[in-house]
C-alpha cells in the first residue's frame, strides 16, 4: 500500500517544550510475581526479538571495537551527559484511541524521561553503582500513522520494511522509535549500530505501545514502566544481552563488570546465580529480561561499550 493512502501528521517538537516538568515515578519495589508468572504475564510474548549474533561475528565486532578504541586517547572518551540523541517517535496505530495503539504524547514524553533517568544512573531504584553514561535523549519529533498492517508488522516482514522505509528520518545518529503492536509477538526489538551501513532505512527500535509508561502491559502490568524502550535503545547503542553466550569463557556480552548469566531472568529472582564464575546474575541490569521494577542499572563497562560503539558506527 502507498503511503499517500495513510493519515500521517508530523509535528516537529522542541525537547524543552515537550519534556517540561513531567515526572515519571517508578516503584523500585520487588514485584510479587514468580518467574513462571512473569513469563505468562508477558501475554505470551517473547521479550526481545533483537536478532541473535553468532559467536564468530560477535567476536569480530568486539575485535573491531577494541582496535577502534586503541587509537583513541583517554581525553577523547566522552563524559557523562555529553551526547544528546534526537528521538523521533513514529506512533503506528490501527485507529483512534489508546486501545488501538494511538498513545498520548505524554507517554512519549515520559518514555524519554525514563530513558534519561536510566542512562544517567538516576532511575529511582538505582544503586550508587549505576553508571552515569554519556547519553541523554531529546524528543525531536512525533508522527502518527493509521495503518493496521504496519501496526501488526512482524519482525523482518515486508510490512516492517515498508513502514520503516516510509517513516524513517535522519542519519545514523537519529533514534527512530517505532511504537506499534510489535508483531503481536514481542515486547520490542532493535538494530545494532554496526548494521546501519548495510541497511540504513531499517535502523531503529520497535516497541510495544502498551509497554510505554502509562500502558497496561502485560497481565500484571510488570512491563509498563518504559524499560522495554530502555533495553532496546541499549541494543541500538551496541549492547548485547547480559546472558548472551551463557557461561562461556569469552563469548558473552563482552562487558567485564556484568557477571556471566546462563539464561535470561524473569520476574525479580534476587540472588539468582546460574554460572560458576564469581558474581550473581545481573538481574537488575537493563539488558536482562527482569520485570521493569527490578531493572535499574547500566554498568561502567556497558557505558564504555555504548560510547565506543556509538562513535564508531553512528558518529554520535
Amino acid at each position: 500500500m502507498k503511503r499517500s493512502l495513510f493519515f500521517v501528521s508530523f509535528v516537529a517538537l522542541s525537547a524543552i517544550a515537550l519534556l517540561g516538568s513531567t515526572t515519571v515515578y517508578r516503584t523500585g519495589a520487588a514485584p510479587t510475581t514468580s518467574a513462571a508468572a512473569a513469563q505468562k504475564n508477558a501475554a505470551n510474548r517473547d521479550h526481545c526479538g533483537t536478532r541473535h549474533i553468532d559467536e564468530t561475528t560477535a567476536i569480530q565486532y568486539e575485535q573491531a571495537l577494541q582496535s577502534f578504541n586503541s587509537r583513541r586517547s583517554p581525553g577523547q572518551i566522552r563524559k557523562s551527559g555529553s551526547i544528546t540523541v534526537q528521538v523521533y517517535f513514529h506512533v503506528v496505530n490501527k485507529g483512534a484511541g489508546v486501545a488501538n495503539g494511538d498513545v498520548p504524547t505524554k507517554w512519549l514524553r515520559d518514555q524519554v524521561e525514563v530513558m534519561n533517568a536510566a542512562y544517567a544512573g538516576a532511575d529511582p531504584a538505582s544503586s550508587p553503582n549505576s553508571a552515569n553514561t554519556p547519553f541523554r535523549f531529546a524528543l525531536a519529533g512525533v508522527d502518527r500513522v493509521t495503518n493496521a498492517d504496519w501496526f501488526n508488522s512482524a519482525l523482518g516482514s515486508e510490512e516492517e520494511r515498508e513502514m520503516k522505509t516510509a517513516l524513517r528520518v535522519g542519519g545514523a545518529d537519529a533514534l527512530n522509535f517505532y511504537v506499534n503492536n510489535a508483531g503481536g509477538v514481542y515486547l520490542g526489538w532493535a538494530t545494532f549500530p554496526f548494521w546501519y551501513a548495510g541497511d540504513p532505512t531499517q535502523d531503529g527500535v520497535v516497541v510495544l505501545y502498551s509497554s510505554l509508561p502509562g500502558g497496561d502491559c502485560c497481565g500484571a502490568q510488570v512491563y509498563n514502566q518504559g524499560d522495554t524502550g530502555t533495553h532496546e535503545v541499549g541494543h541500538w547503542l551496541g549492547l548485547f544481552h547480559t546472558f548472551q553466550g551463557g557461561c562461556a569463557a569469552q563469548y558473552n556480552d563482552f562487558v567485564a563488570d556484568t557477571p556471566s548469566e546462563r539464561s535470561p531472568a524473569f520476574g525479580c529472582p534476587f540472588g539468582r546465580d546460574t554460572c560458576p564464575k564469581p558474581g550473581v546474575d545481573p538481574i537488575e541490569n537493563f539488558m536482562d529480561y527482569s520485570e521493569d521494577p527490578c531493572m535499574y542499572q547500566f554498568t561502567g563497562g556497558q557505558s564504555a561499550r555504548m560510547e565506543g560503539m556509538s562513535l564508531q558506527y553512528r558518529g554520535l
